[in-house]
């Protein structure tokens, strides 16, 4: 069984300050893809590089404390793409791919975390803009090999991926532009998409126990207020391969919850 976990950190100090490397070291995923580094690489050397020994591989934002992406790997990659090829967002650190190939196949496994458009229009506009070159990118990439992106989208596909939709459906991450964007991706019809989500494959009509983000205002957490923000998107193939998932929400590391799903395969 291969154990994938994807976690946005809101920070590696943080997050580790608050126990994540033990946590790691008692779920022991395959790989877990984080989010939120927002540290540099001189920040990393020493301390970082290695949790739980998982040995990480990571896309910083040129940017101090923002964003930042990382995989922490129990298997050496074959290869490490970091960015996605995009002029505006790359140096924002946001996509990170370890490949895992033999002659006979190739995975990847992507870490990647979207932009929040929740500050104003012009980066709601700006997020418009990454998720058109996302959904360019990845189909280009699913006719070349398998792959499960994990991360953080900013945003809620359907009604039951948040509690309060009614309420939302103006606000950035549940806009009907954002919600036809995710539909648009996992449409089975190629060449405009067909990834599957596979949280969803597995768990098809889960509401209140889908969330893997609250906010911090309003005891949204106590009061189980929440987003299902946390996503594996992979190939139909890989897709296939998932049996079981787990969203931890029982632990605080950040104001996100880690989730895991293992896969029928093997590296």
């Amino acid at each position: 069984m291969f154990k994938l976990t994807s976690l946005n950190l809101n920070g590696i100090r943080s997050a580790t300050s608050k126990g994540v490397e033990s946590w790691i070291a008692a779920t022991a995923p395959d790989c877990i893809c984080v989010q939120e580094v927002r540290a540099q690489a001189a920040d990393m050397a020493g301390r970082f590089e290695v949790l739980a020994e998982l040995r990480g591989h990571f896309h910083f934002a040129e940017k101090k404390g923002y964003s930042g992406v990382g995989i922490y790997s129990r298997h050496a990659p074959s290869d490490v793409v970091s960015g996605f090829g995009s002029h505006e967002f790359d140096v924002e650190g946001r996509y990170v791919e370890a490949r895992f190939d033999t002659p006979a196949r190739k995975l990847s496994v992507i870490s990647a975390y979207f932009p929040s458009g929740s500050s104003g229009e012009l980066r709601q506009n700006a997020k418009f803009r990454f998720l058109a070159e996302m959904h360019a990118h990845l189909m280009r990439l699913k006719g070349e090999r398998e792959f499960v992106l994990c991360g953080d989208l900013n945003i809620a596909h359907q009604n039951i991926d948040l509690k309060n939709w009614r309420s939302n459906q103006k606000n950035s991450g549940f806009t009907p532009e954002e919600r036809a964007w995710m539909s648009a991706l996992l449409h089975t019809t190629e060449p405009t998409g067909g990834l599957v989500d596979v949280y969803r494959r597995l768990r098809p009509d889960t509401t209140d126990d889908c969330y893997t983000w609250w906010s911090n205002r309003g005891q949204a957490y106590a009061k189980n207020v929440g987003w299902r923000l946390d996503y594996h998107l992979a190939t139909p193939a890989m897709a296939q391969l998932a049996r079981t998932e787990q969203i931890y929400k029982e632990v605080k590391f950040s104001d996100h919850a880690p989730i895991t799903i293992g896969y029928e395969y093997a590296l």
